[in-house]
């Protein structure tokens, strides 16, 4: 039976015996349970050393509904966990902390958008994979930074759309389609806090750098990227660019996956700053990503317990416009 306060406090508190290898006993309970655990990219380097898969939400989602598991530890953010059950709904998805939100996600919720289509009844929705199943279910089709361009330049020329949650992602793409989408005011706190000017002082003193930046920083810091992409993008581009320096604005977790496939070289994490009060941050990281534990991760799979399920009717609409991406894409 779980104590009261573990689903008060939406995630499993349990200490476990001193010189437990916590390692280990995950990967026996793997092998016991039939589990498989997925890691994003954000998430701290000894979750994703211990994951089965490492990778973007979407695509960690897919690879999952490939597998025989029974039961899938989504070792990220809610939405994503959402997003597994979605395509693995016979399976059981644990959610290692249940408070692991997302600021983007969180900018955009299902009745405020419901209330935006009824006074735009002649637009179409497009929206990014980083919303709440209850979004995905109001959207026409679903993008990832990574196809979002090709999925809207398949869209109708006279097509009336409306993008969301990420402005700076729709508003990069209306850039390179020459669309007129109608933008959502929605963001990641993490990549709101990039700025050009810390970038350029990078450059400045590596100036035989390669700049990477998401596509879901501002406009500015996308001006003077090299590359403008999603993880996996940077990820390509690192293995297959010459360079031996890379300077990246994005998540500092990606660090991780990109020091372990390029040891020779040097990646340099952006520091942002928060310009809305003058002071500077020497964080880069997202707080709801590094929720994930390896402790939270041996008790979710020990207990089973966070799970995340959907509502049928929500499931049953908000997987159709993933289905369309994937079509499209």
């Amino acid at each position: 039976m779980l104590k009261t306060e573990w689903k008060q406090q939406g995630f499993i508190d349990e200490p476990v015996a001193p010189g437990t290898d916590l390692k280990a006993e995950i990967k026996r309970m793997c092998e016991e349970k039939n589990a498989i655990i997925l890691a994003h990219y954000y998430t701290v380097g000894e979750v994703q050393e211990v994951a089965h898969f490492v990778g973007d939400s979407l695509a960690l989602a897919r690879q999952a509904a490939k597998t025989d598991a029974r039961v899938i530890v989504m070792c990220g953010v809610h939405f994503m966990a959402e997003t597994c059950k979605l395509l693995s709904p016979d399976k059981l998805v644990l959610c290692p902390d249940l408070n692991a939100g997302c600021s983007l996600a969180d900018s955009c919720r299902a009745d405020d958008l419901e209330r935006f289509k009824q006074e735009h009844p002649d637009h179409m929705v497009v929206s990014y994979v980083n919303t709440t199943a209850a979004v995905k279910a109001l959207t026409d089709v679903v993008v990832t930074s990574g196809n979002a361009k090709k999925v809207v330049d398949q869209l109708p020329q006279d097509a009336k759309i409306i993008f969301g949650p990420d402005y700076n992602l729709g508003n990069y793409i209306n850039e390179v389609t020459g669309r007129k989408m109608l933008l959502w005011q929605g963001g990641c706190h993490v990549h709101e806090r990039f700025s050009a000017r810390k970038i350029a002082e990078l450059k400045q003193q590596h100036p035989d750098a390669v700049v990477m930046a998401h596509l879901e920083c501002k406009g500015p810091v996308l001006a003077l990227a090299d590359v403008k992409g999603s993880t996996a993008d940077m990820l390509k581009e690192a293995r297959h660019n010459p360079a031996q320096r890379f300077i990246v604005a994005t998540e500092a977790g990606i660090l991780h996956e990109l020091q372990r496939q390029c040891p020779e070289k040097e990646f340099i994490p952006v520091p942002p700053e928060l310009s809305e009060s003058g002071l500077e941050c020497s964080c880069n990281e997202c707080q709801y990503m590094k929720m994930n534990t390896l402790l939270k991760l041996y008790n979710t799979l020990k207990h089973e317990w966070p799970a995340v399920d959907v509502d049928p009717d929500i499931a049953q609409k908000a997987v159709r416009p993933i289905e369309r991406m994937l079509e499209m894409s």
